[in-house]
């Protein structure tokens, strides 16, 4: 596994460790010109916002933190291929959250990967994320610019292995309309999709949702369960669901508030199961209303239906 540190992360051997202990190797970099014992003299840009935005020309591009990120989690993959203990033809990506936005990236353009878990991060960041105002500051060239080579959105629609994207409803830097635009774009292979009510934003490596999706796809897992898309027919909104794991909880998530995502209160309801293979809900009353279906297997692995907005 290729594992893929956040803003303010560093090569954490305990991340290495919780892959290796599950019978995975595991590649564990930096990506801000880091070594142990602090900045390198020849470590390429850091990882400091102020890096990942500045102005630049497009003869500059190949000098852009996101450039040198990408390119250094693409030679940990060829490195871990050459390993001799290493399957090179079961290898995958997780990264957390700018470890997640650069796994997007990664995953649109390194075709040798068999599975990839964005965890919080996305595309779309100059129409709704943390750095709007970012953006907005940038000269209009810059921009294009920026979104053009650097913007998820731009590689998602190239990966073909499997791909789990987790976020939570209220993620700050995230939020849930720029992470639906980014998912949706993935069209050539399996998406599967866990939004965590409140989820709080960090380096944690511990979801059991990573575990059992990279499981199903390298070593012959269970696979996670499979939930269509939902649909609302009057008053009542339902999904098709398949589980090879005994499903113990389905859940109906929503919220009736509107403005900033990262502000919304969320709600939860139980969700009816019929004949094993439906999930259904009386959908509230009232407007706006977006809202989505959740199941929960004996694993505690929670996948969920994209979610849906009612005027």
């Amino acid at each position: 596994m290729v594992l893929v540190h956040g803003g303010g992360g560093k090569a954490f051997p305990a991340w290495a460790d919780h892959w290796a202990q599950r019978g995975y190797a595991a590649l564990a970099m930096d990506l801000s010109g880091n070594d142990p014992n602090g900045r390198l003299p020849d470590g390429g840009p850091d990882q400091s916002d102020a890096t990942k935005f500045r102005d630049f020309t497009a003869a500059e591009a190949k000098e852009m933190w996101t450039y040198h990120a990408v390119a250094a989690v693409i030679l940990g993959h060829s490195l871990l291929e050459t390993q001799k203990e290493v399957d090179k033809r079961r290898i995958g990506i997780t990264g957390i959250s700018w470890g997640g936005y650069l796994t997007c990236i990664v995953a649109g353009l390194d075709h040798r990967l068999k599975v990839a878990v964005p965890v919080y991060g996305c595309g779309f960041l100059d129409q709704n994320s943390f750095w709007v105002p970012t953006f907005e500051k940038m000269p209009a060239e810059i921009r294009q610019r920026w979104v053009a080579l650097f913007d998820p959105s731009q590689y998602l629609g190239e990966v073909d292995c499997p791909i789990l994207f987790l976020n939570g409803s209220n993620d700050f830097a995230y939020p849930m309309d720029s992470y639906q635009k980014s998912y949706r774009l993935v069209k050539k292979s399996p998406m599967s999709l866990s939004l965590r009510i409140r989820l709080p934003h960090g380096h944690n490596w511990t979801f059991k949702e990573v575990d059992a999706f990279v499981d199903s796809q390298l070593k012959g897992g269970e696979p996670v369960p499979s939930l269509a898309e939902m649909k609302i027919a009057g008053d009542v909104a339902s999904a098709r669901f398949h589980s090879k794991v005994p499903v113990v909880k389905t859940e109906f998530n929503y919220t009736t508030d509107s403005g900033p995502w990262q502000k919304r209160e969320w709600k939860t309801i139980d969700a009816s199961r019929e004949a094993e293979s439906i999930i259904s809900v009386r959908v509230p009353k009232e407007r706006p209303l977006v809202c989505f279906l959740s199941l929960t297997d004996e694993r505690d692995v929670t996948i969920t239906t994209p979610h849906v907005e009612l005027k």
